[in-house]
């Protein structure tokens, strides 16, 4: 299969717009508000991630959400019975299942597929049938990989956070050694047809050497965007982060 050298898409996850609307109960800031302007700015898709204890994204925003953007909805969640519902319902472009603990502040993990193997693909193929396109974000390792092939995934989503976190800490052996797997996992999916999409923890810094990896359709960035938007701007942020995600394609 040859690599595909269409534009990298980017998804910007506005998860943490409603962290800081929800730590005072108001009404503000507005998840939507945040989303329409990072279409403005040139986000190709939005993500969001319902989790079970709701404490950021609400089942009130997926619906402003669904009714407002023009842009594609990455909608993020669990494994469970309700999520699925609650996707089925709505029927965005695409639905990223993801792992979810309680206690976590936010996702450690890729997705244990290999293990779930069997529970997964019985749990997306309604999603299928309903018209979503379905991702599974897990870690770069071939067994995984090799199982969501195997259940029907249309993309997975390549948790790079151990090669980010590794940069930003300076250790960079580590992180030479992740984005090698990075690089060979990427290269393996695609050998297999699964789009591969990237996201956790990507900064300026790090994004570059993600964004020049051939395979990779779409990176998935939240956080670091929300934080610099409290100093640059939200439409400025992406704008920048648009910028080096296309240097690094070019």
């Amino acid at each position: 299969m040859e690599n595909n050298q269409s534009k990298l898409r980017l998804g910007v996850n506005i998860d943490h717009v409603a962290t800081v609307r929800n730590a005072r109960g108001g009404a503000y800031p507005d998840p939507l508000r945040a989303a329409l302007l990072a279409e403005k700015a040139g986000a190709d898709g939005i993500t969001a991630h319902l989790r079970e204890d709701r404490r950021h994204i609400t089942d009130t925003d997926i619906e402003a959400l669904m009714d407002g953007l023009s842009v594609p909805l990455n909608f993020e969640m669990a494994a469970t019975e309700e999520m699925q519902k609650i996707a089925l319902r709505h029927k965005p472009h695409a639905v990223c299942i993801v792992p979810e603990k309680r206690e976590e502040r936010t996702t450690e993990g890729g997705l244990n597929v290999a293990r779930e193997e069997n529970k997964l693909a019985h749990f997306i193929a309604p999603l299928h049938d309903a018209g979503c396109r379905v991702s599974i974000f897990i870690a770069a390792e071939m067994k995984h990989i090799e199982a969501a092939h195997r259940i029907g995934a249309d993309i997975i989503e390549l948790h790079v956070g151990p090669y980010c976190d590794a940069f930003t800490e300076g250790r960079f052996d580590v992180s030479d050694v992740e984005l090698e797997r990075l690089r060979e996992m990427s290269a393996f999916a695609h050998e297999l047809g699964l789009e591969i999409h990237a996201g956790h923890g990507i900064t300026y810094d790090t994004v570059k050497p993600i964004a020049a990896f051939p395979e990779v359709m779409e990176l998935n960035i939240g956080h670091f965007l929300i934080g610099e938007a409290i100093f640059d701007g939200l439409e400025n942020t992406i704008v920048k982060m648009r910028t080096l995600m296309d240097e690094a394609r070019a």
